[in-house]
C-alpha cells in the first residue's frame, strides 16, 4: 500500500477562473463593506465593533449566495483565503508601512511570503491518499453499517477513512479543509498545524502594525490632518484590523482544539463520528436492558509524549 496514489490535477483550466473571480469580488465587497463599521461606530467599544463586523459579514455571505446560486457559479474557498491575504497585504503596503520600522516591515513581508508558500504546499500536498497497486479498488471497502474503512486482511490501525468531498480514502484522516482545498491527513497534519500558527502570527503582527498606524495618525491630528475615521485609508486600517482580530480569535480556538487532539491522539472526524467506528466503542451491559450502554474509549492514546511524537513523525 502506498500513500501516494492520488494526485491533484495541476493542469490549468479556464473553468477555474470563474470561482476565483467570484472569490475576488466577494473579498473586495466584504472588505469594503467592513469600512462601514468605523464610519458609523467609531466611538463604540471594540467588542461591539467586532459584533457588528460579524453580523455584517454574515449578511454579505447570505446576499452573495443569491446570485451565485442563480448563475450556478460558486466561489473557491482557497482563492477566498488568498485574496483576503492579498487585500490586507495591499492595505499594509499602501497605508501602514510608513508607520512601522524597516525591520518590522521586512519581518511582516517575510511572514506573508512564507505563509503563501506554505498555503501553496498544502493545497497540492498528499494528505495520505490510499491505493493498493496489487489489487483492485474493490478490495477497499467502506461498510455501510459502521462507516469505517478496511483494507482486506488488515486491521484498521492505519485509521483509513473515507472523505466524501474528495471521494477518496485517506490515512489518518482528520477533516476536509475547504479553506486549504484539501484533506488533512497523516502526511500533511503537521503542515496544517504550522500553517495555523503562521496565519495567527501574520494576523497578530498586522494588528500590532495597524494599531501603531492608528496611534501615529491620531497624534498627527494636532497638525490639522483629517481624523482617521473620515478617510478611506483610515477606515481600511480599522476595518482590516477588526477582520484580522476576528480571524485570530477563532483560529486560536481552532489551534487549541488541534493541540488537544494531538495530545490525546484522536482525529476531528473520529471525535465527531466515534459511534461509527467500532474501535472507539466500549459496551457496558446493563441489568434488565436488552441493549448494552455504549461508552467511549480511545485505543490510540499512548500518552501525551508518544502521541505528539506520532504527529511529528508520521508513518509512511
Amino acid at each position: 500500500m502506498r500513500g501516494l496514489g492520488f494526485q491533484k490535477d495541476l493542469k490549468f483550466s479556464w473553468k477555474s477562473i470563474y470561482p476565483m473571480l467570484i472569490s475576488c469580488i466577494f473579498v473586495v465587497i466584504s472588505q469594503l463593506s467592513l469600512t462601514l463599521i468605523p464610519h458609523y461606530f467609531s466611538s463604540s467599544p471594540l467588542l461591539l465593533q467586532l459584533c457588528f463586523s460579524v453580523a455584517l459579514l454574515l449578511i454579505i455571505t447570505v446576499l452573495c449566495r443569491i446570485p451565485k446560486r442563480l448563475l450556478k457559479i460558486y466561489a473557491s474557498a482557497p482563492a477566498f483565503v488568498f485574496f483576503n491575504i492579498f487585500f490586507i497585504w495591499i492595505v499594509y503596503n499602501l497605508v501602514i508601512r510608513t508607520s512601522v520600522s524597516l525591520v518590522t516591515n521586512i519581518v511582516l513581508n517575510a511572514e506573508c511570503a512564507l505563509l503563501l508558500f506554505g498555503f501553496h504546499s498544502i493545497l497540492y500536498s498528499d494528505p495520505g491518499w490510499v491505493i493498493n497497486e496489487d489489487s483492485t479498488s474493490d478490495q477497499l471497502v467502506e461498510t455501510e453499517v459502521i462507516g469505517t474503512s478496511y483494507l482486506e486482511n488488515s486491521f484498521p490501525t492505519m485509521r483509513v477513512r473515507y472523505c466524501k468531498r474528495c471521494k477518496a480514502y485517506i490515512k489518518g484522516f482528520d477533516h476536509h479543509c475547504p479553506a486549504f482545498g484539501n484533506c488533512i491527513g497523516q502526511n500533511n497534519h503537521l503542515l496544517f498545524m504550522v500553517l495555523l500558527v503562521g496565519f495567527i502570527t501574520l494576523e497578530a503582527s498586522y494588528i500590532v502594525c495597524s494599531n501603531q498606524c492608528m496611534e501615529d495618525i491620531t497624534k498627527s491630528k494636532i497638525t490639522g490632518r483629517p481624523m482617521l475615521e473620515s478617510t478611506l485609508s483610515g477606515k481600511l486600517v480599522i476595518s482590516t484590523m477588526l477582520f484580522s482580530l476576528l480571524q485570530v480569535l477563532w483560529k486560536v480556538i481552532f489551534f487549541i482544539w488541534h493541540i488537544y487532539c494531538a495530545c490525546v491522539n484522536i482525529k476531528t472526524d473520529e471525535w465527531i463520528n466515534w459511534r461509527k467506528y467500532p474501535e472507539f466503542q466500549l459496551f457496558h451491559p446493563q441489568a434488565g436492558q436488552s441493549y448494552p450502554e455504549i461508552g467511549f474509549i480511545n485505543p490510540y492514546d499512548k500518552g501525551v509524549l508518544a502521541n505528539i511524537k506520532e504527529i511529528l513523525s508520521p508513518r509512511t
